[in-house]
C-alpha cells in the first residue's frame, strides 16, 4: 500500500549537458499528468507520459524538467524579425524625410534578434532525461511506500477501535426484545389507566408485537457484515498494488453499517457506541483519501 503523496528528484550529467528532474504527487481520484517542458523537449512528452504511467497509477503528478547545456551555443538570425524592422526604418525615412543608417547595435538588441539555432534531440540527450524520470521516480516511489506505512499504522489503530466498540453492541442488542416488551407493557398500562373502560390486556397479541417490533429493531445482520469489512480491510491495506479504490468503497460500507444500527435501536449505549464507531470511520475516510 502505498501514499499517493510524495516527492522525487533525479539528476544526470553528460559531457555537453546536465538534466534535472523533480516529481511532485499528491492525491487525486485519477492520474493526472501535468509535465513543464521546455519547448526544445515538447517532443519527449508523449514517451514520458508513458514512462510515467508504467510506475503510477492515481494521483496529480507535476513534473519539472530542467536541461542545461555545457557546449558552445549556435544563434542564427531572425530574418522575417529584421527585414520587418528594416522595411518599418525605410517607410520612417521616406514619409518623414529622415536621414540617417540603421544601427546594428539597435537590431542586436531587438527581442528575439538572434536565437538559439534549433537542434535536433541527440539520443543520449533523450537517454539522460528518461534516466533522470526514472531517478525521480525511484525517489518518489521510496517516499510514497514510507508514507503507506505510516497510513497502514493509523488505519490499524482506527480498525482496531471500531472494533472494541462491537462487544457492547452485541451485549446490548440481545436486550432489545426485553426492552421493547417492556416500553410496550408500560404504555399500554399507562392508556389503560386512563380509560374508564376496563380492558383486559392480551399477552399474545403483546407478544407479537414485541417479537414484530424486535425484528425491526434486529442488528446481528448489520453487525456480521461489519465484521467481514474490517476483515476485508485489514487484508487489503496489506497488499502492495493499488487499493485506494477498494478502501474507499469499504470506508462507504462501513458508514452505511453504522448508521443503520444507530437508526434501529433506541437503546442509548448501542448508539452511543454507533456514534464513536462513525467517528472513527470518518478518520479512516480522510487517510484512505490519499492512498494510491
Amino acid at each position: 500500500m502505498k501514499s499517493m503523496t510524495g516527492f522525487g528528484r533525479g539528476a544526470v550529467s553528460k559531457e555537453n549537458f546536465a538534466v534535472s528532474v523533480e516529481i511532485k504527487t499528491v492525491n487525486n481520484r485519477f492520474l493526472d499528468l501535468n509535465l513543464r517542458l521546455a519547448n526544445e523537449l515538447q517532443s519527449l512528452e508523449a514517451n514520458l507520459k508513458r514512462l510515467i504511467q508504467t510506475r503510477l497509477s492515481r494521483g496529480r503528478v507535476d513534473v519539472f524538467i530542467n536541461s542545461e547545456r555545457t557546449s558552445s551555443i549556435v544563434y542564427e538570425l531572425n530574418r522575417p524579425l529584421i527585414a520587418g524592422y528594416l522595411a518599418a526604418f525605410k517607410q520612417l525615412q521616406t514619409e518623414f524625410g529622415l536621414t540617417g543608417e540603421p544601427d546594428l547595435n539597435v537590431i542586436a538588441r531587438l527581442p528575439n534578434t538572434l536565437q538559439p539555432k534549433a537542434e535536433e534531440l541527440s539520443e543520449d540527450f533523450t537517454a539522460a532525461v528518461e534516466a533522470a524520470v526514472e531517478i525521480a521516480l525511484d525517489e518518489l516511489e521510496k517516499m510514497r511506500e514510507a508514507e503507506g506505512e505510516s497510513l497502514k499504522a493509523d488505519l490499524n489503530n482506527l480498525l482496531a477501535e471500531i472494533e472494541s466498540h462491537l462487544p457492547k453492541i452485541e451485549a446490548e442488542s440481545a436486550n432489545v426484545a426485553d426492552e421493547y416488551r417492556q416500553k410496550l407493557t408500560k404504555r399500554i398500562a399507562n392508556l389503560l389507566a386512563k380509560s374508564e373502560t376496563q380492558i383486559e390486556l392480551d399477552q399474545a397479541r403483546l407478544a407479537q408485537e414485541v417479537a414484530y417490533l424486535a425484528d425491526k429493531s434486529d442488528i446481528a445482520e448489520e453487525i456480521t457484515r461489519l465484521k467481514s469489512h474490517l476483515e476485508q480491510f485489514r487484508s487489503i491495506i496489506g497488499e502492495e498494488k493499488e487499493v485506494g479504490k477498494r478502501l474507499d468503497f469499504l470506508t462507504q460500507e462501513f458508514n452505511r453499517e453504522a448508521n443503520t444500527i444507530a437508526s434501529k435501536t433506541q437503546n442509548l449505549t448501542v448508539k452511543e457506541a454507533a456514534l464513536q464507531i462513525k467517528s472513527a470511520i470518518e478518520k479512516i475516510r480522510e487517510q484512505v483519501q490519499n492512498i494510491e
